[in-house]
């Protein structure tokens, strides 16, 4: 049908990723998995950011060189995405030789015609957000973004001049109102950055050597912002020297998804880095919330952190993956605790779904010895049930576009709900006591286990492995996601898909 070409931000390889690392990964699988549901061809792009002062000073720290470092990382987090079942077609890491080849032509491009030029810094510096910072820039001393210390630097340096290209920033923003969203974090990137003036951007550092030279000048190693934005582009295919074909299929980007943290990153340097390129930008770039741990930010120093391979090996992976997707707002961060996961589950997933699910093929089988079909005996109630099955795949379409996932979500369970209140308005187990019912019975549960199908096939890119298992449990791979009236079932035993979890004291 179309392509989509999605990507997820490229986090530091410097120490396990925990659940509200993963969120972001969960959130783009969704994505891209409904995309490939839907016929387009998608690419989807995931990975690791391997160089900068970070990594040394880690790699430092356990008496092994940096590149053993972010090779162990690199296996843990591909590991980690494993886990959570997540579908990317592309795995990057910024030390790939293919990679810094093209990052040296780039930043011998943009120094040739006059983009970067050689200067001399002198400001605070956050090691942690490889980010430099203006007096004015601090708060209570302290860096604006992570609230760790900063330290005075001072250095040469190289610069590519944001300034040269604000004006024209500010006119594609204004004349494409869906490029950055959502809308409070736009208007935050036009109001406190831009419009004040942007200063030129440190693009090169000398006080350490993990990363790439500059071509030019090898006292110099080109900094994250270049090193590691423009991986979207290079291991999709471009090169100065002419890009592939994959490039020039799937660029421009339908969809990056950020942190909120780094999004001004992306909304400012990576935008000019491309029009400095003369490329197209990305058709939208999200800068989606945290999940925090009871309302406080994730951070190892505090010991608030879950990692997501620890919960999914205790929940199950479809059990995290539902909790991230619905239980972070489209604008606001999420909240994440012990207590509240089990909730969701025990609520959600075992008692609306799983339930659902194993009663109406327990009646299947015990009714009907498993085998079903419809008899169209049908009453008013039924309509209803009917109608909402058939009205939540349109539904999705907008939900999706708009990354509005807790409502995609949502629309789907009123399926289960719907479901569960059809049974308690027709009550099956009065039906079966009557012979002359029997053909009504097999409508009712024939109904039921139709919802089931098609809710499981909506489902699939949310709880993929949830999905397969209730298609299995019915026998039936039908992929329609509307109700059919000629379909046949030839039921398996019922399976719980989730059990009630007691909470921990």
């Amino acid at each position: 049908m179309g392509k989509f070409y999605i990507t997820t931000a490229i986090p530091y390889a410097s120490g396990k990723s925990h659940i509200g690392n993963v969120y972001e990964d969960v959130l783009a699988d969704a994505i891209a998995r409904y995309h490939r549901k839907n016929g387009d061809e998608v690419y989807f792009q995931v990975g690791l950011d391997e160089h900068g002062q970070k990594i040394e000073d880690k790699a430092k720290e356990k008496g092994i060189s940096p590149q053993e470092h972010v090779d162990n990382i690199a296996k843990e987090f591909k590991s980690m995405l494993d886990i959570l079942n997540i579908s990317y077609d592309g795995f990057i890491r910024t030390t790939d030789e293919s990679h810094c080849k093209k990052v040296e032509k780039i930043f011998q491009k943009l120094y040739d015609q006059g983009d970067i030029y050689k200067g001399e810094y002198s400001g605070w510096y956050c090691t942690p957000c490889e980010s430099f910072f203006t007096e004015k820039d601090l708060v209570d001393g302290k860096c604006p973004d992570c609230g760790r210390d900063v330290e005075k630097a001072h250095e040469e340096a190289y610069f590519l001049k944001l300034s040269n290209y604000s004006d024209r920033l500010i006119e594609y923003i204004d004349s494409h109102p869906d490029f950055l969203l959502p809308e409070s974090r736009k208007n935050e990137i036009i109001n406190n950055f831009i419009k004040p003036g942007l200063q030129d951007l440190c693009v090169s550092r000398s006080t350490f050597t993990w990363g790439v030279q500059v071509p030019f000048d090898r006292k110099h190693v080109i900094y994250v912002w270049i090193d590691a934005l423009i991986n979207y582009i290079t291991f999709l295919g471009y090169d100065v020297d002419g890009s592939s074909e994959q490039f020039k299929k799937f660029w421009p980007a339908d969809l990056q998804l950020i942190g909120k943290d780094i999004f001004r990153f992306h909304a400012i340097y990576w935008p000019i880095i491309l029009m400095a390129l003369d490329l197209p930008l990305p058709k939208q770039i999200f800068g989606h919330p945290w999940l925090l741990f009871s309302n406080d930010k994730m951070s190892k120093s505090k010991g608030n952190i879950s990692y997501a391979d620890d919960l999914c090996k205790e929940y199950g992976t479809d059990a995290i993956r539902y909790y991230c997707l619905h239980e972070i707002p489209y604008a606001q961060d999420g909240n994440y605790t012990e207590d509240l996961l089990i909730e969701r589950i025990n609520a959600d997933l075992a008692n609306v779904l799983g339930n659902l699910v194993n009663r109406t093929i327990s009646m299947g089988n015990k009714y009907f010895n498993g085998h079903v079909i419809d008899t169209k005996v049908l009453e008013d109630v039924d309509s209803d049930l009917i109608n909402i099955v058939n009205s939540v795949k349109d539904l999705l379409v907008d939900d999706i576009k708009t990354i509005h996932l807790i409502n995609a979500l949502d629309h789907i369970f009123d399926i289960a709900r719907r479901s569960n209140k059809y049974i308690d308005e027709t009550t099956p187990w009065i039906l079966a006591k009557d012979e002359s019912k029997l053909e009504r019975l097999q409508t009712v549960i024939y109904n039921l286990l139709e919802a089931i199908r098609v809710m499981a096939n909506l489902l699939s890119p949310f709880l993929p492995d949830t999905s397969e298992n209730i298609l299995k449990q019915l026998n039936n791979f039908r992929k329609e996601e509307q109700f059919i009236s000629d379909n046949e079932y030839n039921l398996n035993s019922p399976v719980p898909l989730f059990m009630r979890i007691e909470k921990k004291n």
